[in-house]
């Protein structure tokens, strides 16, 4: 977003306004302050497939104690050990060493800015996003939190407000804490879940976005998978200056003035 040189009082007026920003987001984002980001996976060495593979074959082995044992862990993180994940235990050991090294890969740089606006419904804030392509930053900008209701409004309907996240170390996406929103309905055509977080991470160095929508047919198609996971420097340092705005090719310099108009003789 542009940063205006204001007088004094202007500029209070927009501290003021900055400290309105729904709870939600505060610490992530400042009403109408562009913030660059960028749009990525996180993934640990390519050595840790081998150890993968083991485990999707004793997978198939048996699959009704792989998936009740998968129930009772925790979400993206790995396994405890079993002997029937078809690993040895120093094989396992050393799984666990490579997933340590997992890392966020950019894949995309996009721009976020908080906005807001009113509504027939009420106060509404959205975070609009730019860059990534088709599937890109703008995804979640269809997305709009309502703060006297708690919950985010998507094409789809209305996302209910979760148990706020706080996972560990050992998740995929490593420590951070946030707040989540989910879609779900079931029709006779199809099943739909969409899911929105937002959030920070430990070192509180960077904010987090995941988003995730899936629609499934009754017959058991996939019409519709979008997942999007977006890492932005907090505070200042990820708040986009003037000059960082211009349009690709731009180089900021003042035009050269023009040739001067040749004499009449």
């Amino acid at each position: 977003m542009k940063r205006f040189f204001l007088p004094l009082t202007a500029a209070l007026l927009c501290h003021a306004s900055a400290a309105e920003v729904p709870k939600v987001f505060a610490g992530l984002f400042e009403k109408d302050v562009p913030v660059r980001g960028q749009i990525g996976v996180v993934l640990p060495p390519e050595e840790i497939n081998q150890y993968v593979t083991k485990v999707e074959q004793a997978a198939k082995k048996d699959p009704t104690w792989f998936r009740e044992f998968s129930t009772k862990s925790k979400p993206g993180a790995p396994l405890p050990y079993d002997e029937k994940l078809g690993l040895t235990k120093e094989e396992y050991d050393k799984y666990l060493q490579l997933w340590a090294k997992r890392e966020f890969k950019p894949q995309a740089d996009v721009i976020l800015t908080l906005r807001q606006s009113t509504t027939s419904t009420g106060e509404k804030w959205s975070i609009l996003g730019m860059g990534g392509g088709e599937n890109g930053a703008q995804t979640i900008s269809t997305l709009g939190y309502f703060p006297k209701e708690d919950l985010f409004r998507s094409p789809n309907g209305n996302m209910k407000r979760l148990e706020d996240i706080n996972a560990d170390a050992e998740s995929i996406l490593g420590a951070w804490t946030g707040h989540e929103w989910k879609f779900e309905e079931t029709t006779t055509l199809a099943r739909t879940k969409e899911n929105f977080a937002i959030g920070q991470f430990a070192d509180k160095k960077y904010g987090l976005i995941v988003y995730r929508v899936q629609e499934i047919s009754t017959e058991g198609s996939r019409l519709q998978d979008k997942s999007l996971v977006i890492r932005f420097p907090l505070g200042k340092a990820g708040q986009v200056q003037e000059n960082a705005q211009r349009p690709a090719g731009a180089s900021g310099k003042p035009a050269p003035a023009p040739a001067p108009s040749p004499k009449k003789k």
